[in-house]
């Protein structure tokens, strides 16, 4: 019982309540035996292979899964640590409101390349190695802890230089319009003034913004 209880506040504690196996796996014996009997008590939920949350307080794992953008968030989090995954493209703009529905696609910015798509129950985790640095966020409320999310501003650059970035490139095309309201001039001009390339959807944003000034 002690050891179930050390691990659930361990994970509870982690960024964005996830951690992975590997992380913990030498703080105990049979690790993986005490995770598993937490998960089939309610007390986590795995998320992916390998990857364990704890549910908001007051949820069952059981029941309660967290929506894409947020298992994504978590997933990253977990993966390279804190303020490393930016929620980006037609995750963030689903995040902003840009894009109403539910979809099955997301995509989080990391600092590293090569991590593979991760499918969970809301659907397809999409990682896209960037300069974190470099990219325009914001610290968000999700339902597991806080989280960066980029700009609107950058949300809408991203979503023009890259529509079919997560597989969703009609999604991206009408969040980057219901998108426009929400972007200050001045800041989707500087993130063109910092790019290396433009091409001609940005452009055409770019004098859309200009004439509602």
């Amino acid at each position: 019982m002690a050891a179930e209880v050390d691990l659930l506040r361990a994970v509870e504690a982690a960024p964005m309540r996830t951690v992975r196996y590997q992380n913990i796996a030498s703080s105990g014996t049979n690790v993986w035996r005490v995770l598993d009997g937490l998960v089939a008590d309610g007390a986590l939920a795995r998320l992916a292979q390998g990857v364990y949350t704890a549910p908001p307080p007051g949820r069952d794992g059981r029941q309660w899964t967290p929506g894409l953008e947020t298992a994504g968030l978590a997933i990253a989090t977990a993966r390279h640590g804190v303020r490393q995954a930016i929620l980006m493209g037609v995750g963030a703009a689903r995040f902003l409101g840009a894009f109403p529905r539910a979809i099955g696609n997301t995509v989080i910015a990391v600092p590293a390349a090569g991590r593979h798509p991760v499918s969970v129950r809301a659907g397809t985790i999409h990682f896209a190695a960037r300069d974190l640095d470099r990219m325009d966020a914001a610290l968000e409320t999700t339902e597991l802890g806080h989280a960066l999310v980029t700009t609107p501003a950058q949300t809408l650059f991203d979503l023009l230089m890259r529509p079919a970035q997560g597989g969703e490139p009609e999604v991206a095309r009408e969040a980057a319009d219901n998108l426009l309201a929400q972007v200050d001039p001045g800041e989707f001009d500087g993130l063109m003034s910092s790019a290396s390339r433009l091409n001609q959807s940005v452009r055409r944003a770019a004098r859309v913004l200009a004439g509602a000034r």
